[in-house]
C-alpha cells in the first residue's frame, strides 16, 4: 500500500503519515518550497491548471525545485545489524526443502540476523557443557546449518601459552585468539567500523583495574603484549575501547607479538585464579572472554554463520548481563539469544565428569588426587558466586533452557525462533547410555553385479553369505560388549588411583540400581528396499527387534532408476555433469528424484532416535545412507559427504563416549567367511565421482 494514503474519516493521521509529512516540510524548507498544512493536498495556486481554479490534484507542489524524496518510515523496532528499514520475519530455513530469493539454497540469508542464533552455556565446571556443546554443534553443522563452538578455556589456555603454535587437534584458526589489534573509528551512533565494511565492530582494550592497568605478570601472554605494545604507542593511537583515533581516520593495525609462555603463567590453571574476590584474575578472566565472544559475533554478522555457541562457565548474573550488553550493542536486538544451562545432581554423573577433567588439558600429566583437591577447589569458588538461570531470565522473558543430568530433565523457558526450537527438540533426544550403533550396507545384490543403480532386487549368492556372517558376527559382538562392561564396572574406582582414567559408567538410571547390569536390547532397522530386508533375515526376532524404515531407503534417482552410470553419461550427458560438479547440492529430475540434502531431511527422525534409546541398534541401509549417517556421527565436513568411500562388506561401529564417539571399522573376508579389524581406519573420499 502506497504510504501517501488518504486520512481517515475523523482527520487523524497515522503516525506513519505524520512522520513523512514532517520529512517532507523540512526537504521543502531546503529547497525553498512552499510548505502545505498537508503532504496530502497540494498547495494553492494562483493560475489555472487543467482547465480547473483552485488545488492541483497531484502530491507535488508546483515548483520548480527538486521533487521531494519518498522517505518511507522507519520502525522503531529495526535491528542496527541491517540496512533494512524493518524487522525480517524468522521462519524456518532449511537447506534442500526451502528457497525463497535471497536463499536459493535454503540457507540462513546473510541479512536475516533474526533468524540466526546465539546459545551461551551456563554451568558450573565438571557438569558436561562442553559434551553438550559438540553434541549440538555436529548435529546443526550435519542439518546444513553452519555452526562453530568458540571455548573460552581454549583460549585461556592458549594465552598461558600452554598449547603449541598450531592449537589442539580439531581446533579451528578461528578459535584461537586473534593475532592482530584493529584500532578503529567510533561512527556517529556509537558503534565502531572498519573504515571499509562499516560493520559494527569492538575494538581490543587495555585490562584497567580501578583505572589503573594491572601488573604485568598478572596477564596472560596476549594481554601482557598488548600492554606493552600500548605503554609504549603514542598516545593518539590509545586503544582504550571508550577513546577515538584523530582526524577521524582509521589507525592503522598493531600486530601483537606471537604467544609465548612465562613462569608467571603456571598459576593461571590454579584454583586461585578462579577465586571471584581475585580482583586482578576476574578483569583477565572477563577479557578473555569478552574477546572470545566478539569472535563469536563476528563469525554470526560477518562471516556467514547461523549460530555461534559460546562455551564457558557464565556462572553470575553481572558475566550474563554483560554478555548480553555485548551482543545487543554490536548485533542489535535481532539476532537470537538461547541461554543453555547444564546442571548436575546425580553423584555418579558428576564423578565422571571429573574423571574426564583430570585427564584434559588444565591436569594432563599431574598427580590425579592433586589434581582432584585442586579441581574441587576450583568448583567451590565458582559456587559461592553461582546464580542460577530462573527468577532474572523470566522477569526480562529471556530464553533459557535448563538441562539436568544431560537429559534426564529439561526446563525451557519462552524459546523463539527455529533454531532455537530444533535445539530444544534436540536436547530432549540425548543421553549418556553406553551402547553401540552399527552401520552396514546391505549384501551384494543383482543389481550390484550388473553395475545399475537404484532398483529393487535381491541379493545375489555372495550377499546372502555377507548376510550370514553378519549375523554371527554381531552375536560374537553383543556377547563381548557385556562381558566389558562388567569387567569396567568391577575395576571403576572414585578418587581415581594414580594412572587410573578410566571413568565410571555415566548412565542414568532412573532410580534402579540393577537397570545397568541388565543386558541390553539389540535392534535392526533395515529400509524397505528386499536387498536391505534379506541382508538382516538370519537375525532371530526373539533376540533381536527388526524393523523396517521407509528413513533408510535408496537415494531415488528419479527418471534414471536402474540405469548404469555409463547410460547416463551418454544418455543424459548434461545431467551428469550437473552432478559430477556438485553430488550434495543435486536432485535426480523426474517424480520421485531426490539428492543428498532430501537424504540428510528424512534421516533426521533416524538420528533422533538413535540418540533418544538406550539400546544398541544395527542400521542395514544403502550407499547415500550410509555415507549420511557416518557423516553425522563422525562431524564430516558438508563437502566430504557425498563422495565418502563406503564399499560393499564394510561393517563399522560407533560407541559413544563423553568425550565424543569410538570408532571402529571391520571388513568381510569372503575367503574366511568373517569379519576382521581394519586397525586405525581412516573414512575418506571415493577415487570415483561415479558413485550415487
Amino acid at each position: 500500500m502506497s504510504h501517501f494514503s488518504t486520512p481517515s474519516s475523523d482527520g487523524a493521521r497515522t503516525p506513519d503519515e505524520n512522520e513523512l509529512l514532517k520529512e517532507k516540510e523540512k526537504v521543502n524548507k531546503a529547497f525553498g518550497a512552499p510548505v502545505s498544512g498537508s503532504s496530502l493536498a497540494a498547495p494553492q495556486q494562483g493560475s489555472k491548471q487543467g482547465g480547473t481554479n483552485g488545488s492541483a490534484l497531484t502530491d507535488t507542489p508546483l515548483t520548480t525545485a527538486p521533487n521531494s524524496p519518498i522517505i518511507p518510515p522507519r520502525r522503531r523496532d529495526s535491528g542496527t545489524s541491517t540496512p533494512a528499514s524493518r524487522q525480517r520475519p524468522t521462519t524456518l530455513d532449511i537447506p534442500g526443502l526451502t528457497k525463497s530469493s535471497v536463499s536459493p539454497d535454503g540457507r540462513i540469508a546473510q541479512r536475516d540476523v533474526g533468524s540466526k542464533l546465539v546459545i551461551v552455556m551456563v554451568g558450573l565446571p565438571a557438569r558436561g557443557k562442553s559434551y553438550v556443546t559438540k553434541k549440538i554443534a555436529r548435529y546443526l553443522n550435519w542439518l546444513q546449518h553452519d555452526t562453530r563452538i568458540f571455548n573460552v578455556g581454549e583460549r585461556r589456555r592458549v594465552a598461558a601459552g600452554e598449547l603449541g603454535s598450531n592449537g589442539p587437534p580439531g581446533i579451528s584458526r578461528t578459535q584461537r585468539p586473534l593475532q592482530s589489534i584493529s584500532l578503529t573509528t567510533r561512527s556517529s551512533n556509537g558503534f565502531l567500523t572498519d573504515g571499509n565494511s562499516k560493520t559494527a565492530i569492538t575494538p581490543s582494550t587495555k585490562i584497567l583495574i580501578n583505572g589503573e592497568p594491572p601488573p604485568l605478570e598478572m596477564l596472560p601472554s596476549p594481554a601482557l603484549d598488548l600492554a606493552k605494545e600500548a605503554n609504549s604507542r603514542d598516545s593518539t593511537l590509545d586503544i582504550v575501547s571508550n577513546s577515538n583515533t584523530q582526524d577521524g581516520r582509521l589507525a592503522p593495525k598493531a600486530v601483537a607479538p606471537s604467544l609465548h609462555r612465562t613462569e608467571s603463567m603456571e598459576k593461571i590453571h590454579d584454583a586461585s585464579f578462579f577465586d571471584p574476590n581475585n580482583e586482578q584474575a576476574a578483569h583477565i578472566r572477563d577479557e578473555i572472554a569478552m574477546a572470545t565472544l566478539d569472535e563469536l559475533l563476528d563469525y554470526i554478522l560477518d562471516q556467514g554463520g547461523s549460530v555461534g555457541i559460546f562455551d564457558a562457565t557464565n556462572s553470575t548474573l553481572e558475566r550474563r548481563k554483560l554478555v548480553m550488553e555485548r551482543i545487543r550493542e554490536r548485533a542489535g536486538p535481532e539476532l537470537g539469544v538461547l541461554f543453555l544451562e547444564s546442571l548436575c545432581v546425580d553423584e555418579q554423573l558428576l564423578e565422571s565428569n571429573m574423571r574426564l577433567k583430570l585427564s584434559g588439558p588444565d591436569y594432563r600429566d599431574q598427580d590425579p588426587l592433586v589434581a582432584l583437591d585442586d579441581f574441587k577447589k576450583r568448583v567451590a569458588l565458582y559456587q559461592s558466586k553461582y546464580v542460577p538461570l530462573g527468577e532474572y531470565e523470566e522477569k526480562n522473558n529471556t530464553p533459557y533452557v535448563q538441562m539436568i543430568d544431560v537429559g534426564r530433565k529439561v526446563v525451557s523457558h519462552q524459546i523463539r525462533g527455529f533454531l532455537s526450537a530444533q535445539t530444544v527438540y534436540y536436547l530432549l533426544n540425548f543421553n549418556l547410555a553406553p551402547r553401540q550403533i552399527w552401520i552396514t550396507r546391505h549384501g551384494e545384490s543383482v543389481d550390484n553385479v550388473n553395475g545399475r543403480i537404484g532398483g529393487d532386487s535381491d541379493l545375489s549368492e555372495r550377499g546372502i553369505a555377507y548376510a550370514k556372517a553378519l549375523t554371527m558376527f554381531i552375536k560374537d559382538q553383543r556377547q563381548a560388549w557385556d562381558v566389558h562392561q562388567r569387567d569396567k564396572a568391577l575395576s571403576t574406582h572414585f578418587p581415581p588411583l594414580p594412572g587410573d582414567t578410566t571413568p565410571p559408567n555415566p548412565e542414568y538410571n532412573h532410580g534402579d540400581p540393577d537397570d545397568s547390569e541388565s543386558p541390553k536390547s539389540f535392534c535392526v532397522w533395515t529400509s524397505m528396499l528386499k536387498r536391505s530386508i534379506q541382508t538382516a533375515q538370519f537375525f532371530d526376532e526373539d533376540d533381536y527387534d527388526t524393523k523396517q524404515f521407509k528413513m533408510l531407503d535408496e537415494l531415488n534417482a528419479g527418471t534414471m532408476e536402474g540405469l548404469t552410470y555409463e547410460e547416463i553419461r551418454t544418455k543424459h550427458n548434461e545431467e551428469f555433469r550437473l552432478r559430477q560438479r556438485d553430488k550434495m547440492h543435486y536432485r535426480y529430475p523426474g517424480a520421485g528424484g531426490e539428492g543428498y540434502l532430501d537424504i540428510i531431511n528424512r534421516l533426521r527422525a533416524v538420528i533422533v532416535e538413535v540418540e533418544r534409546m538406550t539400546d544398541h541398534v544395527l542400521l542395514v541401509g544403502h550407499r547415500s545412507v550410509a555415507r549420511v549417517l557416518l557423516a553425522y556421527f563422525k562431524g564430516l565436513k558438508r563437502e566430504d559427504v557425498a563422495d565418502l568411500d563406503v564399499p560393499l562388506g564394510m561393517l563399522y561401529m560407533l560407541e559413544p563416549k563423553p568425550y565424543g564417539v569410538e570408532f571402529r571399522a571391520y571388513r568381510y573376508d569372503e575367503l574366511r567367511d568373517c569379519f576382521f579389524e581394519v586397525h586405525d581406519h581412516q573414512l575418506q573420499r571415493a577415487t570415483s565421482h561415479l558413485s550415487n
